[in-house]
């Protein structure tokens, strides 16, 4: 008997093929769906990316009257945002003390932000130029020095820098061959045989309409390179003196005050200190005693703990003086001796005849 093969209905391949079909299409609108919104995304991250910014820290350090912007890849590491916030503040209270005529604090904030901040241009800028305006010449040069060290990443500092090392800086002014005591100096710029010495003394005028005279002393104390100061042992006396309306030379009436350049002052970082001596005599200057007149000398001892020198009354058997001869005085000069471990160091005058011609003044 023969044998017949089954074959499936036609409805049922109809079936199949449709099924497989819509398979297929469901396929490939799902990989159009993917493909189409891959591109999207694609696009998308794109567009962001090319939003972004291209974060790169970096000093400004703008100079007179300009300003730059170095390059990540020359600028020096950054200091932290909290440094470079100080040191900026502390910039912009210099600049204000300095404008105001207050040099010594101006110089204070200005170390401060050295300190915080060694790469900031600007600020060793401010500190070389008051230097250079006290005629601290040694340290405008050291300072414009660490600008230049810094690079062209200091911007137009930089340029500034270099041109005042070559040609922009005085150098600064020989030693005298002798104290005005006429002790011999040597190599060092110290009298022979002494610790310290004064290097120089500069006059500087400072602008007071509400003054008839009102001046500062810079006073570079020199220490003897290679040789340890103590604390406590150094004494430097400053007596200012007036011309009398009768020529007489007699110690001042004006108000007086002392304090040094850097707050530590103690000869660990360089060799020479600036004391700062000021004296001013208002239009309006009342009438003393002579017990007030010899509160004029400032005696200074490094390493105490106040940083200003005030006026110290003694007693004197002179009469007062009178209000027509304080008004007729003018600013003649001063007297500096020095003394350390209670041995006396140099003596600097100006006029040099103070030496004999002035009025008796007390020693240890």
């Amino acid at each position: 008997m023969p044998e017949l093969a089954a074959s499936p209905p036609a409805s049922d391949r109809t079936y199949s093929v449709a099924l497989w079909f819509v398979l297929a299409f469901a396929a490939f609108e799902i990989l159009a769906a993917l493909v189409h919104f891959g591109a999207r995304i694609r696009a998308h991250r794109a567009a962001v990316r090319a939003a972004a910014p291209i974060v790169v820290e970096t000093r400004v350090t703008p100079g007179p009257g300009a300003s730059a912007a170095p390059t990540a890849a020359n600028a020096p590491a950054p200091a932290s945002s909290a440094a470079l916030s100080a040191s900026d503040r502390l910039l912009k209270e210099a600049t204000a003390l300095r404008d105001r005529g207050d040099t010594a604090n101006a110089l204070a904030r200005l170390q401060e932000a050295a300190q915080s901040d060694p790469h900031n241009a600007s600020v060793l800028a401010e500190l070389a130029t008051i230097y250079e305006s006290i005629q601290l010449f040694d340290r405008s040069n050291e300072t414009w020095q660490k600008i230049r060290e810094i690079g062209p990443s200091a911007g137009p500092l930089f340029e500034l820098a270099k041109n005042k090392l070559s040609t922009g800086v005085p150098a600064a002014t020989p030693p005298a061959s002798s104290d005005t005591a006429g002790k011999p100096i040597d190599a060092e710029g110290i009298p022979e045989g002494s610790v310290f010495g004064v290097a120089d003394v500069k006059a500087e005028p400072v602008p007071d309409p509400e003054a008839e005279t009102n001046l500062r002393l810079n006073i570079a104390v020199r220490k003897r390179p290679g040789v340890s100061y103590e604390t406590g042992k150094l004494r430097i006396n400053v007596f200012l003196y007036d011309t009398a309306e009768d020529g007489k030379v007699v110690l001042t009436d004006a108000d007086t005050s002392s304090e040094w350049l850097s707050p530590t002052h103690d000869w660990s970082a360089t060799d020479t200190e600036t004391l700062i001596v000021s004296y001013r005599r208002s239009k309006t200057h009342g009438v003393t005693s002579e017990a007030a007149l010899s509160a004029a000398a400032a005696a200074v001892t490094p390493g105490k703990a106040s940083g200003r020198s005030k006026k110290r009354a003694e007693p004197s058997p002179q009469p007062e003086t009178q209000p027509a001869e304080s008004a007729h005085r003018r600013y003649l000069g001063y007297l500096i001796r020095v003394y350390y471990n209670d041995k006396l160091q140099t003596v600097r005058a100006d006029p040099p005849r103070l030496i004999n011609d002035a009025p008796a003044t007390a020693t240890p």
